[in-house]
């Protein structure tokens, strides 16, 4: 895959432009890749498609997930989950369409399809 996914140094966006530290997880990913598209999946449990954000924005795909807290049905004794935030960017590669790019979110995982651009598909050239 080379340089067209690629992930940030720094996962804290804006501490590094100079906005208060804000804490979130940064959602474990996969990236394959086929024939016509690139598929990156990223793992965020408790998030629904209500809660998510996904943009491009000069040459770099930012996913946000947010987990509502869960409600709590009788005495709280101990809590390893709450309600929390997941982000993380990408720099993507010119090759990928981004006009083309489609999300789904299934029990966690969201999947992302990054087509390739026509030009840099692999095509048969016929011989006359």
């Amino acid at each position: 895959m080379n340089s067209t996914l690629t992930n940030p140094t720094s996962s804290d966006v804006a501490a590094q432009n100079g906005a208060s530290r804000v804490n979130y997880l940064t959602p474990l990913a996969n990236i394959l890749e086929s024939k016509d598209a690139y598929v990156l999946e990223a793992e965020m449990p408790g998030v629904n498609k209500d809660g998510l954000e996904i943009t491009v924005e000069n040459g770099e795909l930012t996913i946000v997930g947010r987990r509502a807290a869960v409600e709590v049905r009788g005495r709280e004794l101990y809590r390893e989950s709450r309600a929390t935030d997941f982000r993380r960017s990408f720099e993507l590669d010119p090759s990928i369409d981004t006009t083309k790019i489609s999300a789904k979110i299934d029990q966690g995982v969201l999947t992302l399809t990054l087509p390739k651009a026509e030009a840099v598909k692999p095509r048969k050239i016929a011989v006359s």
